[in-house]
């Protein structure tokens, strides 16, 4: 495991970016959210995407120059279009004007449309949540996951997230409708890992925690089998439906790599219309101290909930190295800068 300091994770990422056609500003915001992925302990999401983007732009999958254009206003309820742009920045943009429009009326809904990966939602989530805003927020992805009943792939995994603000710890969920993303299968067999629990189907059919075999068959599990196949389906027809975009079986015959042409809808929530901050913060820490007090059911390893994890990392001392599996470090030092 690479142990990489934290400026120069970013630095480097900046530089790889920049040769590859970003302009300054915009190398250096999605290097900074690559690295803090990545530091949170998020690789896959993090620098772990960094070939894969640089190839997308060498290959006009992502147009750098594109910006959001507007489409349809509704007061508390925009919508955008990303032009195939940064996902990363197309992203941050929406979740800010969200903000925006959550304090003017309580509540904000930005979708874009024609947009490109998001790479880790969480990202997201915690901009709103550490800035006092709620959140609930989503993708579409192409098809890449097989329905529940179903061997070949159709539906996207369609990541959700989750955030409740408080200064003493958001409450922060960021998960897809897989048991596993393939970014964490890919993660996990590279250090030679199995899954902890059941996460797929190999090459006979039987389900299986061997993640470079989930990974060959492209047969993921659906969390919560039939029912996270279900809110799979529901994510991605209202994700279409609120951006005038495209659903999963619409992106297939466009998209030209993973996440590309896909629909994302930011909802913000602003705690000052709906009981005060005071209220929220009260209603996170009875939530995390009843959880906390609750009895474990192994000793020594105590109840989580989200975003304890990742607050736990960013609480850690700010030089501490980021680490970063070998393979994955070396993939990066290969890239142009």
């Amino acid at each position: 495991m690479a142990q990489i300091p934290f400026d120069e994770l970013q630095q480097r990422l900046e530089r790889i970016l920049l040769a590859a056609g970003l302009h300054g500003e915009d190398a250096a915001l999605c290097a900074r959210v690559h690295a803090e992925s990545t530091r949170d302990g998020v690789v896959s999401h993090g620098v772990g995407r960094i070939p894969r983007f640089v190839d997308y732009l060498a290959r006009g999958w992502v147009d750098p120059q594109a910006t959001l254009t507007p489409v349809t206003s509704l007061d508390t309820l925009e919508v955008l279009d990303g032009g195939q742009g940064i996902g990363v920045r197309h992203a941050l943009t929406a979740t800010e004007r969200a903000m925006a429009l959550a304090s003017q009326h309580g509540m904000g809904l930005v979708a874009v449309r024609n947009t490109t990966h998001w790479m880790r939602g969480g990202t997201y989530g915690w901009h709103a949540a550490e800035q006092g805003y709620a959140a609930i927020m989503w993708t579409n992805t192409e098809s890449c996951m097989p329905a529940w009943g179903a061997r070949s792939q159709s539906i996207g995994n369609n990541p959700l997230v989750m955030a409740m603000p408080s200064k003493d710890g958001p409450l922060v969920l960021d998960m897809a409708m897989s048991q596993f993303s393939y970014g964490k299968l890919t993660t996990l067999s590279e250090a030679g890992e199995r899954l902890p629990v059941d996460g797929g189907f190999d090459d006979q059919g039987r389900l299986s925690r061997d993640p470079g075999m989930i990974a060959a068959t492209r047969r993921l599990l659906p969390t919560g089998y039939w029912k996270g196949s279900g809110l799979a389906i529901l994510l991605d027809a209202m994700a279409a439906l609120l951006s005038q975009g495209n659903a999963s079986h619409q992106i297939d015959r466009i998209q030209r790599g993973s996440g590309t042409g896909c629909s994302q809808v930011f909802m913000v929530f602003d705690p000052r219309h709906l009981g005060g901050q005071e209220a929220c913060e009260a209603l996170c820490a009875g939530i995390t101290g009843h959880l906390a007090d609750s009895e474990p059911d192994e000793a020594g390893k105590p109840v989580r909930w989200p975003g304890q994890s990742t607050l736990k990392r960013r609480r850690q001392d700010p030089d501490e190295p980021v680490q970063v599996p070998d393979d994955t470090w070396q993939a990066v030092l290969a890239l142009p800068v």
